[in-house]
């Protein structure tokens, strides 16, 4: 039994070796790339050490460059002739002894007589001599196929380029009913009416001339807003104007004082509908009384005096019918709220009066900032959309100007006036920042700076002097950078203090305003895109002083912010419509 055993074991074998030996010859894969690479080298030489002892003709047949590895058909057979030939101790054949080779292991000898078997296999076949027969012509050579380039004879006569019918003015050419201003019958339709410049910045209709009566739009609020009015006699009339600044005597009180303001759930309501683009705070102590603009032209008035809770107590007003870009409450008279809008008005609302009057009516162009050139609020300059601005007088009867002019820059979007020498006031449109002087306006003619403020690249949204003495010029610009300028001499060129790497869009292509501490001359606030939404105080050198945060109350990015002249207190702003109230 064990002897047929062997006997069948050894005709599989020699079936196993006959059927590996015919798909090798059909494989055509070389067995070079088998080899360990630190024995390839010496096995090419003796490979020719063996083919010339013995005359044989042993080639190593083209190693195919392309292809790294076997296929799975040649590995499978090499693995089966591996294992059909590990039990045989015949190792006459191998022409590697252990002497020579001392560093492969038993299987790789085994390997290397393989690969010698097969490569004598290749030999027999002659397929060198074979393919040498199929080339006996002399070889061609690359240049009998390379193809010559024709070249194309060059025409001297120019050639007139061509043009449409339509730019030589010839044919008749179709167009829409609509370009030709007709209608689908064929009827001409009546000419448009010419668009003024506010008309198109405005896109709705304006509000009436004249004075108009405060009355809420949120009529829920009609009853505790007649109590508001009944009550301001009693309340805001005995209020005193102050205009000393309670100033920290060191930059450390200063930052302990910021540590305690802090912002509750009574602080934060939502004042009006829209994106406020303008927010002011009432200069008394007590009571405190907040107003925001947005750009629907509605006013909204937070009184944050309400004990139970001030949220309630919020009367929102529609004095304008577009934007309302900037909010001041009188220096003289505490009761009156004055306001500018892309509609071209200008209004004070005089709560003790409950209207708002109609100082200042520009029919083709939009407002979009104003100041006081007097301390007693009489005067003012207001600033256009096209680059022009108009000096107005309270006391004159009627809604026109008394001077106006342009400036070079095309846009005026800010205005603001030196707290000291008040016949100075810088304006900026454009990438342009320049300090003009009011004494030397001439009427509907250009207004020459008198100094100005160079380094920006694309768009300034604002530029406020320092207060209590505007030695220094804060700048907001979208190539996110906060400029400090110092104008403790005004001249034609203003040198640079410091310049503060802040991103100042935020959504909606909405460009943050940094507007100083009317508390401090060197300490300034602007809003901030980082999260959490946090509203930050810079020093005018740069550095960064305090951070007004809250993850649970303060929710939404500021644009618009304001201090207290007095105490410790800050307004915010949002795009939703939102004012967030930080104080002490």
């Amino acid at each position: 039994m064990a002897s047929k055993n062997v006997q069948d074991g050894s005709v599989k074998k020699g079936l196993t070796r006959k059927c590996l030996v015919k798909k090798k010859a059909t494989q055509k894969e070389s067995f070079y790339e088998l080899l360990p690479k630190r024995s390839r080298k010496e096995f090419l030489q003796k490979c020719e050490a063996v083919s010339s002892s013995e005359e044989a003709s042993f080639t190593l047949p083209l190693l195919p460059h392309h292809s790294n590895v076997l296929s799975t058909k040649a590995r499978s057979a090499m693995t089966v002739e591996n294992a059909s030939e590990r039990d045989s101790s015949d190792e006459d054949n191998n022409i590697f002894s252990e002497d020579e080779l001392p560093h492969l292991s038993k299987y790789e000898k085994k390997r290397l007589k393989n690969i010698q078997e097969n490569a004598k296999f290749f030999a027999s076949l002659k397929v060198k001599e074979t393919t040498a027969s199929l080339f006996t012509g002399a070889p061609r050579t690359l240049s009998k196929f390379r193809r010559e380039k024709k070249t194309k004879p060059k025409k001297n006569v120019a050639m007139a380029s061509r043009r449409s019918m339509r730019l030589r003015g010839l044919g008749v050419f179709r167009q829409s009913f609509r370009l030709q201003r007709l209608d689908p019958q064929g009827i001409p339709l009546s000419e448009l009416p010419e668009k003024t410049a506010k008309a198109y910045l405005s896109g709705c209709v304006t509000k009436p001339a004249g004075p108009l009566q405060m009355v809420p739009v949120n009529e829920e609020q009609d009853d505790a807003f007649l109590n508001f009015l009944e009550g301001w006699e009693n309340i805001f009339s005995k209020v005193k104007m102050s205009t000393d600044r309670k100033q920290a005597n060191s930059l450390d009180r200063y930052k302990a004082s910021l540590n305690c303001m802090t912002i509750k759930e009574g602080y934060v309501t939502k004042v009006v509908n829209g994106r406020i683009h303008s927010i002011a705070i009432h200069p008394s102590e007590t009571p405190i009384l907040v107003a925001a603009g947005d750009g629907q032209g509605t006013v909204g008035i937070w009184n944050l005096s309400k004990k139970n809770d001030p949220r309630n107590e919020n009367f929102v007003l529609e004095p304008h019918a577009h934007r309302v870009s900037c909010l001041h409450f009188s220096p003289s008279n505490p009761s009156q709220l004055l306001s500018v809008s892309y509609d071209g008005t200008l209004r004070c609302g005089d709560f003790s009066k409950a209207v708002f009057d109609e100082i200042y009516r520009m029919e083709d162009f939009s407002l979009t900032s104003f100041d006081f050139l007097g301390r007693d609020g009489s005067t003012l300059i207001v600033s256009q959309f096209d680059g022009g601005f108009a000096v107005v007088d309270r006391r004159t009867p009627g809604t026109s100007h008394e001077m106006s002019g342009t400036v070079e820059m095309g846009e005026l979007k800010n205005v603001h006036v030196h707290p000291e020498d008040a016949h100075y006031f810088v304006g900026c449109g454009g990438s342009s920042v320049n300090i003009y002087d009011a004494r030397q306006i001439k009427n509907k003619e250009l207004l020459n700076p008198v100094a100005r403020l160079n380094g920006h690249s694309r768009i300034v949204s604002s530029a406020y002097f320092s207060p209590m003495n505007g030695k220094r010029v804060l700048t907001t610009c979208v190539d996110d950078n906060l400029r400090v300028y110092d104008t403790s001499c005004i001249l034609p060129d203003i040198g640079l203090l410091a310049s503060i790497s802040h991103n100042n869009v935020g959504e909606g292509l909405t460009c943050f305003k940094a507007i100083w501490d009317p508390k401090r001359k060197d300490c300034f606030v602007v809003g901030s895109i980082a999260h959490p939404r946090q509203i930050e105080v810079f020093h005018e050198t740069g550095s960064l002083v305090h951070s007004f945060t809250n993850v649970n109350y303060l929710t939404s990015m500021c644009f618009c912010n304001t201090m207290h002249p007095t105490r410790n207190m800050l307004a915010a702003g949002s795009h939703r419509g939102f004012v967030y109230v930080f104080m002490d």
